[in-house]
């Protein structure tokens, strides 16, 4: 049922403390709601201090900028992340868990979730920026990323032990 209405859809709904343990939801996907900051091209894979870096720069420039921030909703699942404009529905990006190296809440801009993913037409490495109503949200994005690699690396050992 979350994954169908999505965590930070709905104002009202409070994030249930035992969502972590849900797996059946994780495999269709669960939305979050939130804001586009940006993105900046990073020349590490992962770490903390890559990740503070870039997302500093993408605050900055979107603060300088006087646009509107893009409204999307992010799904998140073992196959990976996708992007849809929350407006138009329109599919923005579907990006492979295979090609995401890195995933963070900002520890300064705590409501600010980003992740690194190799672009697939450039091959060059991308950090994107989301900001999200509440830190709590954040973080929830954070930690269902780390578990859809979890299943992700579950599934394909299942797939891989009768070889």
């Amino acid at each position: 049922r979350l994954a169908r209405h999505g965590l930070g859809l709905r104002r009202r709904r409070k994030l249930p403390e035992t969502w972590a343990d849900m797996q059946e939801p994780l495999l269709e996907g669960m939305c979050f709601t939130l804001k586009y900051l940006g993105m900046t091209l990073v020349e590490k894979p992962k770490g903390e201090d890559m990740a503070a870096a870039a997302i500093r720069r993408i605050v900055a420039t979107a603060r300088a900028g006087a646009r509107k921030f893009q409204k999307v909703i992010l799904t998140v699942s073992p196959r990976g992340i996708s992007l849809q404009d929350a407006d138009t529905k329109e599919m923005v990006e579907n990006i492979s868990i295979y090609r995401i190296s890195y995933c963070t809440t900002d520890k300064l801009q705590n409501k600010v979730f980003a992740y690194v993913a190799q672009s697939q037409e450039s091959g060059a490495l991308e950090c994107h920026a989301f900001l999200s109503p509440k830190k709590k949200i954040a973080q929830a994005v954070t930690l269902t990323v780390a578990q859809a690699f979890q299943m992700a690396l579950d599934l394909w050992e299942a797939t891989h032990a009768g070889r």
